[in-house]
């Protein structure tokens, strides 16, 4: 079974930074072979896709809400992906979730059933 940690949320001012972190373990589990994708969720909207790095070229994606100020990247020696956010706005107030799958989305973003997710760390971008 393989499992999906993230840590790193917490409380920032407008204009501040956070590195987000996300820890995957199993039975006989290499991260190299997997998708890895960080959604949010803001409190009464639909769950976001917001960045993405694929596990073969480590193709990256970025939706336009966060371009330019967030940067993804993975450490499969170590099992771990992170999210550095840079310039919080307050909009990026929300639950942010790690996801993996062996599957992905036109070769970058994780899909398929057979994604596992973190159970989600709270980023509050506030005054």
């Amino acid at each position: 079974q393989v499992q999906v940690v993230e840590s790193g949320g917490g409380l920032v001012q407008p204009g501040g930074s956070l590195r987000l972190a996300c820890a995957a373990s199993g039975d006989r589990f290499a991260l190299d072979n997997f998708n890895i994708g960080w959604f949010r969720q803001a409190p009464g909207k639909e769950r976001e896709r917001i960045s993405c790095i694929s596990s073969t070229d480590e193709r990256t994606y970025y939706s336009d809400s966060v371009k330019g100020r967030f940067t993804i990247s993975r450490a499969n020696a170590q099992k771990s992906a992170y999210l550095q956010m840079n310039s919080l706005k307050l909009e990026g107030t929300a639950v942010y979730y790690c996801a993996i799958s062996l599957y992905s989305d036109q070769g970058t973003c994780p899909a398929g059933r057979s994604t596992y997710w973190g159970q989600g760390t709270q980023v509050t971008v506030s005054s």
